[in-house]
């Protein structure tokens, strides 16, 4: 069987675009403070643990009513589904959890601020625990990686690299796309057939456990990438930007669940991107003043999402503010990112400010800003 993959090649521009129009982002609070339920539907995504990882709801080919919900670990849960596609044909979505950058979403750490290029793929280097449950019972899905190469490091939509998926298991029946190329192939202690397909640019590999397993445990990418590249469907050259876990849905899928997912590169598991926040004053006049604060990723990877913390100096007062949500508790200010700033590139910075009341004789800012 050979059917289309669209989407996985999934978020070409125009879905990016439609995902802005259904909820893109989910904006759950500042990081580490989460809802105790996120939930989200049809393109809707929100970091998790920090931010070092995403949860992605993803229904890219089908219209029906579907949704998963993340308590803002590295978690999430099928909560509904009633897709019904056609097993002998594309899924309707892949919820699922990833670090890396999807589409030019980005989690922070790991392989959003370090892609690995492929020649540097060797054992131990890149290593993913995943646990799941799975229902069974009449509904028919994968339960499989989606690990996306690129020929640069970076890029802002899809990759032009290989896509490689291993199926820890399946349930209906459901396969891979492309053609079976391979059987009882053993690479890293466990046996794969393997299926390929071109997609036109690319090519999508799959390595599918001949005996199926609800989770893995330190499970090394570098035996899997290393038989893709001797069969000529990856290059050394290329980078390693992308690893994703969850399931493609034919037919139901409520009550999958990932339990536990993480990525580690070099034994090291990803840490959250860090901030600064730095104050100045614009311009003043008799009993008030204008200040500018330049909130700047400062490392680890892109910022999901930023809180600031300062005192303002005795006298002074909020009167108007913009680029976040400013809550003034006597002299003790926060500031949350507004919807629209709360992502920042690596190295990048936003502007946010206020104006004020100032009643003492000279216009000041916090000499200390904290950011979290």
């Amino acid at each position: 069987m050979s059917w289309t993959r669209t989407a996985v090649i999934r978020r070409s521009a125009s879905l990016a675009a439609a995902a802005l129009l259904t909820g893109g982002m989910v904006a759950v609070g500042a990081a580490g403070a989460r809802a105790a339920t996120t939930t989200l539907t049809q393109m809707q995504y929100t970091s998790v643990a920090g931010g070092v990882y995403n949860v992605q709801n993803n229904e890219w080919g089908s219209g029906a009513s579907e949704s998963i919900t993340t308590d803002g670990n590295a978690d999430f849960t099928v909560a509904n589904s009633a897709i019904a596609n056609a097993t002998n044909g594309a899924p309707g979505g892949y919820p699922s959890i990833y670090q890396g950058c999807h589409w030019g979403n980005c989690t922070s750490g790991g392989l959003s601020a370090t892609p690995v290029q492929v020649s540097a793929i060797t054992a131990g280097k890149v290593t993913t625990s995943w646990s799941t449950t799975q229902p069974g019972g009449s509904n028919d899905y994968d339960v499989a990686y989606d690990i996306w190469f690129n020929q640069t490091p970076t890029t802002t939509g899809q990759p032009n690299g290989t896509e490689l998926m291993i199926w820890l298991n399946h349930n209906g029946p459901v396969q891979p796309f492309g053609s079976q190329v391979a059987t009882n192939v053993s690479l890293g202690g466990r046996s794969y057939n393997v299926w390929e397909g071109s997609q036109g640019g690319f090519d999508t590999v799959s390595y599918t456990m001949t005996t199926g397993t609800t989770s893995v445990s330190g499970l090394d990418l570098a035996p899997l990438v290393q038989d893709a590249v001797s069969r000529g469907y990856t290059k050394s050259s290329w980078y390693l930007i992308d690893i994703e876990a969850g399931f493609e849905l034919w037919q139901g899928g409520a009550g999958l669940a990932t339990n536990s997912f993480s990525v580690n590169i070099n034994g090291s598991a990803p840490t959250p991107a860090t901030c600064s926040g730095t104050g100045s004053v614009a311009s003043s006049w008799s009993g008030g003043f204008q200040a500018s604060i330049v909130v700047a990723d400062t490392g680890g990877g892109p910022l999901n999402g930023w809180t600031l913390s300062f005192t303002l100096p005795s006298g002074e007062t909020l009167a108007s503010t913009w680029g976040g949500t400013f809550t003034q508790s006597g002299q003790t200010v926060t500031v949350t990112n507004a919807p629209y700033d709360g992502v920042i590139k690596q190295g990048g910075s936003v502007s946010i400010g206020f104006t004020a009341n100032n009643t003492g004789s000279t216009a000041a800012v916090p000499a200390s800003i904290s950011c979290t």
